[in-house]
C-alpha cells in the first residue's frame, strides 16, 4: 500500500492506494500557510497505514541527496514556503519527493498514455507552469530537475503584456499560468469565455515552450494537463496551431494531433504521480 501527497500552489491532494485501479481513500487540502497545510496533511497521512510515501510537490525543490536542505522548498515566489523541509512528512519512514510535474510524468507513463513510448513530457498548466520530462523512461536529471516552465520565449506580435512572473516577468508562466491569464483579463481562468481572444496567447506562450522542448528533450509525445488546461479544453487545438506554424515544417513528424495530447489519466495524473512516486522508494 502507497501514500502519496500532490502538494499544489492552490491545493494538496492526499491519496492512499495501489494504482488507479486501487485508490481507497483521496483527501483534497487547501494549501495555505505552510504549518496550517503540513499539520493537516500530517493528520490524514497518521490515520492511513502505508508502506512508503511519495510526495509531488510545486517547486522549486532541492533533490539533491547529498545537501542538508534535501527535500525543501527553495526560493519560491508562494510566501512563506520557502526553505519548507517536506520530507518531515514521512516521519522518518521511506519517502521519494520529486515535482508535481516530474510525478504526473511518471504516473502517465506506468498507467496512462506513456506506456508504449521510451520519451515523453508533460506539462501541467495551473497556478504555475510545470514540466516533467522523462528519457528513456527516466525523470530526467542534471543540476537540478526542470524548471521548464520559467523559459524566455516570444509574445505574440504587438502583445505589450508585461508577465507576472516575479522573477521573470513574461517568461511562459508568467504569460500562460492561472494567475497571469486572470492578471491580463481581470477575472478568474476558469470563467474566461473558451472564444477570448486571450486563449490565443496562452496557447502561443504554451506552444513556444513545446517547440524547445521537441528540439531538446524529444519527446514523443507532450501531455498538456493542470487546472487551466483541464477547464479549456479549446487549448490543445489552439497549441497545436501555434506549434505547427512555429515549428515551419523543420524536423518535426506531420501528426501534431498525437503529439499534442490531454493526459491519459485525466485529471486524476496529478495525485496518482505522488503514488507513481512511492513506487519508486528504494527501501
Amino acid at each position: 500500500m502507497l501514500a502519496g501527497v500532490e502538494l499544489g500552489g492552490t491545493k494538496c491532494i492526499c491519496i492512499l492506494g495501489a494504482g488507479p485501479d486501487d485508490v481507497r481513500a483521496q483527501v483534497e487540502v487547501p494549501t495555505t500557510s505552510p504549518r496550517a497545510t503540513l499539520a493537516t496533511i500530517a493528520d490524514i497521512l497518521d490515520r492511513w497505514n502505508f508502506q512508503t510515501l511519495g510526495i509531488a510537490s510545486f517547486g522549486p525543490l532541492d533533490l539533491d541527496r547529498s545537501s542538508t536542505r534535501f527535500g525543501s522548498i527553495v526560493s519560491t515566489p508562494k510566501a512563506g514556503w520557502s526553505g519548507i523541509d517536506l520530507t518531515a512528512l514521512a516521519r522518518g519512514g521511506p519517502v521519494t519527493i520529486d515535482t508535481d510535474a516530474n510525478g504526473a510524468a511518471l504516473a502517465e507513463g506506468l498507467w496512462g498514455a506513456a506506456q508504449d513510448l521510451e520519451s515523453w513530457a508533460y506539462i501541467t498548466v495551473g497556478t504555475g507552469i510545470g514540466v516533467g520530462s522523462i528519457a528513456r523512461r527516466q525523470i530526467l536529471r542534471g543540476a537540478g530537475h526542470s524548471e521548464a516552465g520559467h523559459q524566455r520565449v516570444p509574445k505574440l506580435a504587438g502583445d505589450m503584456f508585461a508577465g507576472t512572473c516575479v522573477y521573470h516577468g513574461d517568461c511562459v508562466e508568467g504569460l500562460a499560468s492561472g494567475p497571469a491569464i486572470s492578471a491580463r483579463c481581470g477575472k478568474l481562468a476558469h470563467d474566461i469565455p473558451s472564444d477570448d481572444k486571450v486563449w490565443d496567447h496562452v496557447a502561443h506562450a504554451l506552444a513556444m515552450l513545446c517547440h524547445n522542448l521537441v528540439l531538446t528533450t524529444l519527446p514523443q509525445r507532450i501531455f498538456v494537463g493542470g487546472g487551466v488546461a483541464a477547464a479549456h479544453p479549446q487549448l490543445i487545438g489552439l497549441l497545436r496551431q501555434h506549434l505547427h506554424d512555429s515549428m515551419a515544417g523543420y524536423g518535426m513528424p506531420a501528426d501534431f494531433d498525437d503529439l499534442i495530447v490531454p493526459p491519459g489519466l485525466g485529471h486524476a495524473a496529478g495525485p496518482l504521480g505522488s503514488l507513481a512516486l512511492a513506487s519508486t522508494v528504494v527501501k
